[in-house]
C-alpha cells in the first residue's frame, strides 16, 4: 500500500490522534519515518472497527483507501491563492458598496456570478466564506452560495462556535417568545 503524496505530516497526525491509533510518533519524525509507521501498523492490526469520525472512516480498510486517495483537502500554492485572494476583495467591495458593481472590476452580474461559483471550491479559507456569506445577504440575489468546506475545517469551525457560545454565568439563553407576570 502506497500512501498519497498529497497528505501532509500534519494530515498524517490527525489520522493518527482522531482515530487514536496505536502509533507512536515524535515530533522529530518526518513524513517519510510517519509514512513508514503506518506501513508497519497496517501489516500488525487486523479488524480494527473505529468509531464515529470526522473522515468517515469504519475500519481498516477504509483507512488504506482514504490514504491511498488524494487528500480531499484544497490545497493551494501561493499564485492560486493570490488570484482566489484578489476575486475575494473585488467581491467583498461589492458587498461593501451596497452589491452596486461600479466601483469593481465587474461589468455584468454574470462575470462576479462566475468569479463565486469559482471561489467556493476552496470553502477552507476564511475569505471565501465571508464573501459567501456577504452575498447570501444580498436580498435582490436569489442564488445561494455555499463554500465547500472539508470535514476537518468544518469541525474545527463547528467546535469554535461552541466554544463561543458557553459563558461564565452559566446561563442558559433561549430564543423565542418569552411571557413575564407580575403578581
Amino acid at each position: 500500500m502506497i500512501i498519497h503524496k498529497s497528505h501532509s505530516k500534519q494530515d498524517l497526525l490527525d489520522i493518527v490522534n482522531t482515530l487514536n491509533l496505536k502509533i507512536t510518533i515524535g515530533h522529530g519524525d518526518n513524513k517519510s519515518n510517519i509514512q513508514d509507521k503506518y506501513y508497519d501498523y497496517f501489516k500488525n492490526e487486523n479488524n480494527v472497527n473505529y468509531e464515529d469520525n470526522v473522515y468517515s472512516i469504519n475500519d481498516k480498510r477504509h483507512l488504506q483507501i482514504y490514504l491511498k486517495n488524494e487528500t480531499p483537502k484544497k490545497v493551494l500554492n501561493v499564485k492560486d491563492k493570490k488570484v482566489v485572494m484578489s476575486i475575494c476583495k473585488e467581491i467583498i467591495k461589492y458587498c461593501n458598496n451596497n452589491y452596486w458593481l461600479a466601483y469593481t472590476k465587474y461589468d455584468t452580474e454574470k462575470e462576479l456570478e462566475d468569479d463565486m461559483l469559482f471561489i467556493i471550491q476552496y470553502g477552507d479559507l476564511p475569505s471565501v466564506r465571508r464573501c459567501c456569506k456577504l452575498m447570501n445577504e444580498n436580498v435582490m440575489s436569489t442564488t445561494k452560495y455555499e463554500p465547500i468546506i472539508s470535514p476537518q475545517i468544518k469541525k474545527e469551525l463547528d467546535d469554535k462556535n461552541k466554544s463561543k457560545l458557553k459563558n461564565r454565568y452559566f446561563c442558559k439563553f433561549l430564543k423565542g417568545p418569552i411571557t413575564i407576570r407580575f403578581d
